[in-house]
């Protein structure tokens, strides 16, 4: 494994953390109908009733309520980095407690299905996804179980 050199966003835009540290969703909210979006977009408004071309960048709630989730066994296929030996992990479908949208992420390493309940209260987190050959530690947003 190479040596870690800098932290860096997995994919740039999609979160970012507060001077606490405290990692922030970044959608997308349409000023004309109020729809929100993740991952963020500049134009297209999801809402088929609004014919708006135009969404703003905003912060999106930390928290929210387990909408579903699975656990996945199996590592995915190349072109995808996964870890050796696999582990399973399990991804959440969490319904932000402000804006009602439902966004996909990992859960935090060491929760795994048998862990989770429909229902239950999950808060934003982030964890690394993998080390490229260059030592950039790549970090993804993620969720986990509510204090």
């Amino acid at each position: 494994m190479p040596e870690v050199t800098s932290p860096e966003p997995a994919i740039d835009g999609w979160f970012t953390t507060d001077d606490a540290e405290n990692p922030h969703l970044i959608g997308s909210k349409c000023p004309k109908c109020g729809t929100y979006v993740f991952p963020p977009r500049e134009n297209n408004c999801p809402n088929p009733a609004c014919d708006s071309d135009t969404l703003e960048a905003v912060a999106l709630s930390r928290r929210g309520t387990l909408w579903s989730y699975t656990e996945n066994r199996y590592p995915p296929p190349a072109p995808y980095p996964a870890a050796d030996p696999f582990e399973p992990f399990a991804i959440a479908a969490v319904e932000l407690a402000d804006e009602g949208i439902i966004v996909l992420g990992k859960v935090v390493d060491g929760t795994l299905a048998a862990d989770l309940k429909v229902g239950m209260e999950m808060e934003l987190a982030t964890m690394t996804l993998f080390t490229d050959a260059d030592g950039v530690e790549r970090i993804v947003h993620a969720w986990k179980v509510a204090p």
